[in-house]
């Protein structure tokens, strides 16, 4: 099983794959941006867009990385990931489906005050202009299809401890 953790940039989706991954017996976390990371080291470049999930060679290269490692390792996958575009969710979850591996999505949720707060005083990876960027685009996608396409889980006034718990006990649960 793979339990998708979605969400905009800066929301809390690696610190709670973590939180996650310890309460699943046989779990392990894969990051699908290392995906992206190894793209953008080809040289020469494939060409920056500014998003390297633009580039059509990520969603199937996650895809069968997914599979790859359950086939290897077994167990359950938890990919902490942003995804906003319909299109380039329907394209992964369907070719998840296609081997056979079923898919928990969760998206993290925060109201956009609390979340450009978030951003602004990380002590980690600080301001970042970046993941203020797609404060807009998650709103957007979160109104139209993206809620609607997963089990929405609102961090505003969570701990990442307590958001791992509902997501565990949930995907524990059934």
């Amino acid at each position: 099983m793979i339990v998708w953790l979605n969400g905009t940039h800066g929301v809390g989706k690696t610190t709670t794959a973590r939180l996650v991954q310890e309460r699943l017996p046989g779990s392990r976390v894969l990051d699908a941006e290392k995906v992206g990371e190894t793209l953008m080291d080809v040289s020469p470049s494939l060409g920056w867009t500014g998003n390297f999930q633009d580039w059509d060679p990520w969603r199937p290269l996650v895809v069968e990385t997914a599979r790859r490692v359950l086939e290897y390792a077994g167990g359950t996958l938890v990919m902490p990931m942003t995804v906003l575009v319909e299109a380039y969710w329907r394209e992964i979850a369907a070719g998840l489906a296609e081997h056979g591996a079923p898919v928990r999505h969760f998206v993290l949720h925060t109201d956009p005050e609390t979340l450009r707060h978030r951003i602004l005083h990380d002590e980690v990876v600080g301001p970042s202009t970046f993941r203020l960027a797609y404060v807009d685009r998650y709103a957007e996608a979160a109104a139209g299809w993206l809620h609607a396409e997963a089990e929405v889980v609102d961090t505003t006034s969570a701990p990442a401890a307590e958001v791992a718990d509902r997501i565990a006990a949930s995907v524990l649960g059934g």
